[in-house]
């Protein structure tokens, strides 16, 4: 007898109560976002439910949007060098709104070193360009698993 294929994430409601709720954003004058809506699809494939925010946000606009939908992790996507001010931003504005227990990650041109000191600094796992998309949904779910209670 053949079984039938079920993909994974029609047992993730059996899991956990919800979905898992991400916020991907684009931060600065990056204008360049096919990378974050590939990102942003893939997610919602393995079961999440996605807020993309567009273009041209400032961390304080990410941080209000992420507070305001009630998020699990906030995925930023810089091609633009920024990332050394713009996570550092967006952490300080998390801690600041007491979200302690949101993951901050993402992905795009950011050399090895700065991705380190970034980690350092309480920034989640980072990705280089041509990381799989499953791979960054299994971070994401393993994440919230871990720290978060719902």
């Amino acid at each position: 007898m053949k079984q039938k294929f079920i993909p994974h994430f029609y047992f993730y409601p059996t899991i956990m109560k919800r979905p898992i709720r991400i916020l991907v954003a684009k931060v600065g004058l990056d204008g360049h976002d096919r990378g974050a809506k590939v990102i942003a699809s893939a997610l919602r494939d393995a079961g999440m439910e996605v807020i993309y925010t567009g273009l041209r946000q400032t961390p304080e606009m990410v941080v209000a949007s992420a507070l305001q939908e009630d998020v699990d992790a906030i995925g930023i996507s810089i091609l633009s060098g920024a990332h050394n001010t713009v996570f550092p931003k967006v952490l300080a504005l998390m801690k600041q709104k007491g979200m302690n227990d949101v993951l901050l990650t993402g992905g795009g041109i950011i050399p090895d070193d700065d991705m380190q000191t970034l980690h350092a600094s309480g920034c989640g796992e980072l990705f280089p360009p041509g990381t799989p998309t499953t791979q960054i949904a299994d971070y994401i779910k393993g994440w919230v698993k871990e720290h978060r209670n719902f």
